[in-house]
C-alpha cells in the first residue's frame, strides 16, 4: 500500500525543483523553448512574447504543482485500490 500524503510530498517537491530550473534556464538563455520545440518535439513555432516576472514564476509553481499532487493523488488511490 502506498502512502499516499508522502507520495504527493515528494511530487511536489519534484514539481517545484523542476518548474524552478526550467524557469531559470528560460530565463537566462531565452531561445532555449524554441531549441527545445525544434528538436525535442520537432516542431517549429514561434512563442510570441517572452514574459518572465515574478508572478509569471509564482502562478506556473501554483499550477503545476496543483497538477502533481491531482495525478499523483489519482495514482496512489487506483493503485491501492487494484489487486495485482
Amino acid at each position: 500500500m502506498i502512502n499516499t500524503t508522502q507520495l504527493q510530498k515528494v511530487a511536489l517537491a519534484w514539481t517545484s525543483i523542476v518548474w524552478t530550473v526550467c524557469y531559470l534556464g528560460v530565463l537566462l538563455f531565452p531561445d532555449i523553448r524554441s531549441a527545445f520545440a525544434l528538436y525535442a518535439l520537432h516542431l517549429t513555432t514561434s512563442f510570441g512574447e517572452n514574459v518572465m516576472t515574478l508572478t509569471t514564476f509564482v502562478s506556473g509553481l501554483v499550477i503545476w504543482n496543483i497538477v502533481a499532487w491531482l495525478a499523483v493523488g489519482l495514482f496512489a488511490s487506483l493503485f491501492n485500490r487494484m489487486r495485482a
